[in-house]
């Protein structure tokens, strides 16, 4: 179970963490900031569509990190409660019952950054 502010406690550490990583392989940084930015970036699908997919993936692949990042731009892109659910429906459908656990926790996550 979550608390209340974790996930935006949890980002806005790795946020500071990544800090050295940019530091010392500045161009792996850029290149995985580059990538993100264009996968995301609206196309046949648009940004919000893209984000509810990494939300499910990060789910399934168990990355809290992942989960809060995630849920913080479907909150930015005005994402609905009702979107993020049939997300992680799908999450849960392909990861199974450890896919539920942090299904539950991204609905928290998304709660937290939708009251900020």
């Amino acid at each position: 179970m979550t608390t209340t502010g974790h996930y935006k406690e949890l980002t806005h550490a790795i946020t500071g963490n990544m800090a050295a990583l940019h530091k010392g392989v500045p161009g792996v940084m850029k290149g995985f900031s580059d990538m993100a930015k264009s996968a995301i970036a609206d196309g046949a699908l648009d940004a919000k569509t893209k984000e509810l997919i990494a939300l499910a993936i990060g789910v399934a692949n168990r990355c809290d990190g992942c989960i809060g990042f995630h849920s913080k731009a479907l909150v930015r892109l005005g994402a609905t409660e009702a979107e993020v659910h049939e997300a992680l429906g799908v999450a849960v459908y392909m990861g199974g019952g450890p896919s539920l656990m942090y299904a539950a926790n991204a609905v928290a996550a998304f709660k937290e950054f939708a009251q900020a």
